[in-house]
């Protein structure tokens, strides 16, 4: 039986950086990880290169039942200090758009650094480890695995949320939340791709065609690519609006979001013999204005097209009403919404409020991010703050 201060559950991001993290302040930590190596989601992010923070990073950026609890860990731990880790280490990194910051390498670089910091830290890194049970006597976590048992006054969730199961994610987080009495905020698929049937599934023989939009859910709007897939929508905007999508509601897309108002009745002024068709080929690619020009019904010169038909054209090109029947699901989703509920957590330090000496953090948390490394941000604010209370 192997006695510790801290044992860390997951050795993915807010795992790795939790446990260096405690480690360097002298704590005794034990990593446990399900896969055969750390850092799997990683190595994947970014297309290989790991979008490892969005400089702008800030509260706002993130989803949660209650949208103050992040305010406190990401303002201890900034963006500027994770890239103060990563300059040091001497991993060179560029600002893609939107404030996302990649390596200029590989994702396998931020692994290795993270993996470095834990052993500066003296964590003892186990690999390979089913965990069987977890059980707590009043003072000590038990935590038992086909390779034996560990104790600690302290235990760490970081075993991430269901997306992308195939890399071995899972519910286990909320399995253990919710043995010892936490609440957990239904889960559900985050930044995904969104499937169309009924009148919408036409749109799929544009698979591949891809454009900037404003792209709107409920409330909120953004200003990105969207792609068109042979299941439904996805790319950028798609992605993050389906975070605050619901089903049963619109996803709203904007065509041509730089255009002013009435700028067809203006063409009709300027090009009378032009069609609709010929202007939209000017703006979206040409599989995408056809396809359009064609279900708007307005085959006519634009001369010959009466003001109010162009109107109503030009409102639905802004407000196009996609009605999606699902999501792709947890197999396609960057990461889960929903999750540990931050009313069981202390927002300064991670700990349950029912059972202390017990923390959660990372993707397991009610705390989500938009697609751009706010994830990877949240995984370094929330690891952090743990890791300085253990």
């Amino acid at each position: 039986m192997s006695e510790y201060d801290a044992i860390i559950l997951g050795a993915g991001a807010a795992g790795l950086f939790c446990a260096a993290t405690a480690g360097q302040r002298g704590r005794r930590v034990l990593l446990l990880e399900r896969a055969e190596s750390p850092g799997k989601k990683i190595l994947i992010s970014g297309g290989g290169r790991c979008n490892f923070t969005n400089i702008g990073a800030g509260p706002g950026n993130y989803l949660s039942a209650n949208p103050h609890f992040a305010k406190s860990a990401l303002a201890r731990y900034t963006p500027r200090h994770f890239l103060d880790l990563v300059e040091k280490h001497g991993i060179a990194w560029h600002d893609k758009t939107l404030g996302q910051l990649f390596c200029d390498g590989s994702a396998r670089q931020i692994v290795d650094m993270l993996l470095e910091e834990c052993a500066a830290g003296g964590v003892e890194l186990r690999c390979g480890q089913e965990v069987a049970k977890v059980t707590h006597d009043g003072s000590n976590f038990t935590v038992t695995t086909q390779q034996g048992s560990a104790h600690a006054p302290q235990l760490v969730i970081a075993t991430g949320g269901p997306s992308i199961p195939k890399m071995g994610a899972s519910d286990f987080a909320y399995r253990l939340a919710r043995q010892f009495g936490l609440k957990v905020v239904e889960p559900r698929p985050a930044l995904v791709p969104l499937t169309l049937g009924g009148d919408d599934v036409l749109f799929r023989e544009l698979s591949g065609v891809s454009a900037p939009v404003d792209a709107t859910a409920g409330k909120v709007t953004f200003h990105e690519a969207a792609l068109f897939t042979h299941r439904g929508l996805s790319g950028p905007a798609i992605l993050q609006v389906s975070s605050y999508w619901k089903p049963g509601e619109p996803v709203l897309i904007n065509f041509l979001p730089h255009m002013p108002r009435d700028w067809l009745l203006q063409a009709k002024r300027d090009n009378p013999r032009a069609t609709l068709k010929s202007l939209l080929r000017d703006h979206l690619p040409e599989r995408l204005a056809a396809t359009l020009a064609e279900r708007l019904g307005l085959g006519v010169e634009l001369g010959n097209a009466p003001d109010k038909a162009l109107r109503r054209a030009e409102e639905q090109l802004r407000r196009w009403a996609f009605h999606p029947n699902g999501s792709e699901g947890f197999a396609k989703a960057e990461v889960t919404a929903g999750g540990i509920s931050t009313a069981e957590l202390s927002s300064q330090t991670m700990e349950a409020k029912k059972l202390p000496g017990l923390f959660a953090i990372g993707e397991a948390v009610d705390v989500t991010g938009w697609l751009g490394g706010y994830n990877f941000q949240w995984a370094w604010a929330s690891a952090h703050a743990a890791g300085q209370a253990l």
